[in-house]
């Protein structure tokens, strides 16, 4: 006996392509989302984590690093600061969450000491949502 075996129908097959079609329009909005919020979250920790071995190098050396020394001067000694930690602030430079150096300027805008930011995932000043700047002086924002 031969049993008849049965495909599935042109009209099933598009009611599941539009079926996961409509799935996939209402929940990848909400998961990019997300990823943008993590990567704006993992800036500012970072920012916060940068500005803490700013301020323990300000404590050793009485000053902070210049502009032209930068973030370096937290992983290896900038010259010959005799009281610079042994090992560094912190174990070496991250980059941004999209791949982009962190900035430093010493003196801050506004008349803050330094300024600390990411110029966000376009690395190019100004921009809104992920394109945002992010520094120290708006975290909380």
């Amino acid at each position: 006996m031969r049993r008849h075996q049965q495909g599935f129908t042109l009209l099933e097959i598009i009611v599941v392509i539009t079926i996961i079609a409509v799935l996939a329009a209402y929940i990848a909005p909400k998961v990019a989302g997300r990823a943008d919020d993590a990567r704006i979250s993992k800036v500012k920790n970072d920012i916060q984590v940068l500005e803490s071995a700013l301020e323990l190098y300000r404590l050793d050396n009485f000053t902070y690093p210049t502009s032209d020394q930068g973030l370096q001067a937290l992983v290896s000694n900038p010259g010959d600061l005799k009281n610079w930690k042994s090992g560094g602030y912190i174990k070496k430079l991250r980059k941004d969450p999209w791949g982009f150096d962190y900035y430093y300027s010493l003196p801050g805008r506004d008349g803050s000491d330094f300024d600390l930011y990411s110029y966000g995932a376009d690395n190019s000043e100004g921009g809104e949502g992920p394109n945002a700047d992010i520094g120290n002086w708006n975290l909380d924002s």
